[in-house]
């Protein structure tokens, strides 16, 4: 596991793992609460709670999550369960997809959106 730090305020939901500046990690990265990546990923990471990648984050791969906070670079797919904030720095090249989409002023994000209340990119069948 790549649990780095942990700050806990008591509920399992509010435990934060970081992934520090300086680290490097190739591979899965899997999480029951939130993560906060502030280093490097090559590598697809999935969480239960809220993802954010801060400024000086960098994530080759797919990312999943309940809320997503992009502050730094992201290729690949994105796909926030709630929400996806694009802050003023961030560099998103891939699709996207969330119910609530934010994108601040100066965020850039080359590729396809898709928002609605769908959990992936999947055609749904007439017989559904």
């Amino acid at each position: 596991s790549f649990i780095l730090k942990t700050k806990s305020n008591g509920s399992a939901m509010e435990e934060v793992t970081i992934i520090s500046s300086g680290v490097v990690i190739e591979g899965k990265v899997s999480s029951n609460g939130n993560v906060r990546v502030d280093g490097n990923i090559k590598g697809d990471i999935s969480v239960q709670g809220n993802l954010t990648v801060g400024e000086h984050g960098s994530i080759q791969g797919q990312l999943t999550g309940e809320t997503i906070s992009i502050g730094g670079k992201v290729e690949g797919t994105v796909n926030a369960k709630e929400k996806l904030v694009l802050e003023s720095k961030a560099v998103l090249k891939g699709d996207l997809l969330t119910k609530i989409l934010v994108v601040e002023a100066g965020a850039v994000f080359e590729g396809k959106s898709s928002m609605g209340s769908q959990s992936s990119f999947k055609p749904v069948s007439k017989g559904e």
